[in-house]
């Protein structure tokens, strides 16, 4: 075991400088001795890609896609860079709107080094505007959904989740990942644009014996779906549509259609009115489509049968 392995920290950058910048400088000041920051753009027209490098001058590489890749072939190009490219032990993948603890890369590595398993590593996410009110701290299983609510959200942390342990599922709004696990499973599945793509990686990942951990000692801060906008369209289409591919991807039909229709119903048809009488006409169009989208998918790739409707 290396006392600090090499580990490459990426964030995701789409005209939000500022926000990148913030993030950037909350990397820097980690008490961890052995790392590299890379903020891959994804064909930001702000001037993001000059101003970063002009801010952070010999302290971080740049990474310019050209497109907007979207989150999934976005930070794909960053994990070939750092694993492939360049040999790191560790990629830590993160959201640009969020501030990392000094101490968090530390301690996201001393349990990654536990066990050649452990996939995944995560920590405690807080509200950016409430500092000791936890966002998650993993994922619990759901009998319907797979997988299921955030755990620990909205709560005001008094200590109750300081145990390390395994996680069934966990966002990536921060997540350390190994070589090992990069090796055997890829990156990101690039059919996921947005929205679910860390749960279908998990979800291929669990099926090759991985683990996904927690840590308390691991924290950082999140501003909350700055970039794509929490109640957005484009939210909206990927909510409605993604879920669905990743059941048809590692589930039964039996599953997905227990799946299938509380989620058209509740998710997608009685969501869509709430937005329709707040004159959301475009979120509620994007339900639609975003759900269409799902089952345009699951005909074109010969996923469906009867029996994951009846």
């Amino acid at each position: 075991m290396k006392d600090y392995p090499l580990v490459y920290i990426f964030t995701l950058n789409w005209n939000g400088k500022q926000i990148t910048i913030d993030c950037v400088e909350s990397i820097l000041k980690s008490d961890y001795q052995n790392f590299k920051v890379v903020v891959i753009d994804n064909g930001s027209i702000d001037g993001s890609p000059t101003v970063l490098r002009k801010e952070f001058d010999g302290f971080i590489s740049v990474i310019e896609n050209g497109a907007n890749l979207g989150y999934a072939r976005g930070f794909n190009a960053g994990l070939r860079y750092g694993f492939e490219e360049n040999n790191a032990d560790y990629c830590l993948v993160m959201n640009n709107d969020t501030i990392i603890d000094p101490q968090a890369i530390s301690a996201l590595v001393k349990i990654a080094e536990m066990d050649n398993r452990i996939g995944f590593v995560t920590g405690k996410v807080y509200y950016y505007d409430k500092p000791n009110v936890l966002q998650t701290v993993g994922k619990r299983k759901d009998p319907i959904r797979w997988r299921g609510d955030h755990i620990g959200n909205r709560e005001e942390d008094r200590g109750q989740y300081d145990e390390i342990c395994e996680r069934y599922f966990a966002d990536d709004i921060f997540t350390l990942i190994s070589r090992r696990l990069y090796a055997d499973t890829g990156g990101y599945n690039p059919i996921f644009f947005l929205q679910r793509e860390e749960y279908e990686r998990q979800a291929r990942a669990k099926r090759l014996g991985y683990k996904i951990m927690y840590t308390p000692h691991a924290k950082q801060w999140h501003k909350e779906s700055v970039t794509l906008g929490k109640d957005s369209a484009r939210k909206a289409y990927y909510d409605a549509r993604n879920p669905m591919l990743v059941l048809l991807l590692h589930k039964s039909p039996q599953f997905f259609k227990c799946y299938f229709w509380p989620h058209f119903l509740k998710d997608v048809f009685k969501g869509s009115l709430v937005y329709l009488k707040l004159g959301r006409v475009s979120v509620t169009l994007a339900k639609w489509q975003g759900f269409l989208s799902g089952i345009k998918w699951g005909i074109t790739n010969k996923k469906f049968k009867l029996t994951h409707f009846i």
